[in-house]
């Protein structure tokens, strides 16, 4: 079991080239965004849901669209390989019913299926050591790859779509009104043009202090059953 403090040496890691990251992020504006969906609940400290929402992201205001965009960007931006670290999901958590297929789940259905959203709430719920009330924050995106020649000049329309999900974890306060995100992730991770789908890019605010209950919860703790 990985605790809060404690590291994750023992998984195996893959390097995050910071350009992959960029590709993304760059694109995370009012106005070139093409992120679908947003949801997520709220929580107490004590882990109970107070409330959860899911709209289009498109149904937004402006102003709405550009502050929930800087939670989402919070985890790619991160400086990669210290706060933003990729790990391969361990083969034997990818099973039937684990954590891993809700997500692909969360991420085919883009964020449609509540009843998968509030399994991961209540499951992040559960182990989320917090001192306040905090906000999950997820996101759906689909991201049409530019095709680049050998020498990286764009050569027109995309060949191929990178769809997936961004979670960010931030402390609320007041009016449900988010913070910095403490953590969070980004699944499935993004390498050269395309998913890697048995990884996972994991964010840690602090990363002398991280919040090994995510991790956890996201890479596997002996028990593969979430239902």
């Amino acid at each position: 079991m990985i605790r809060k403090g404690e590291s994750s040496a023992g998984l195996r890691k893959l390097k995050i080239d910071r350009e992959d990251m960029l590709a993304l992020t760059r694109r995370m504006t009012v106005k070139r965004t093409s992120i679908t969906r947003i949801a997520g609940a709220y929580m107490d400290p004590d882990g109970f849901v107070d409330g959860t929402f899911n709209t289009r992201f498109l149904k937004l205001s402006d102003p709405d669209k550009a502050k929930n965009l800087e939670i989402a960007k919070t985890i790619p931006f991160a400086e990669t390989n210290r706060n933003l670290r990729r790990y391969v999901i361990p083969e034997d958590f990818r099973g039937r019913e684990s954590m891993y297929q809700l997500l692909m789940g969360a991420r085919t259905s883009g964020l449609e299926n509540d009843a998968l959203l509030d399994i991961f709430y209540e499951m992040l719920a559960e182990r989320y050591r917090a001192e306040q009330e905090y906000g999950v924050f997820l996101f759906h995106d689909r991201y049409d790859i530019p095709a680049k020649a050998a020498d990286h000049v764009r050569l027109g329309e995309s060949e191929q779509m990178f769809e997936y999900l961004i979670c960010a974890v931030c402390p609320v306060t007041g009016d449900y009104e988010p913070g910095e995100p403490e953590c969070g992730f980004l699944f499935p991770a993004y390498a050269q043009g395309g998913a890697l789908i048995n990884c996972i890019d994991i964010y840690q605010a602090d990363e002398k202090r991280p919040h090994g209950e995510l991790e956890e919860l996201l890479l596997g703790n002996g028990n593969t059953s979430l239902f």
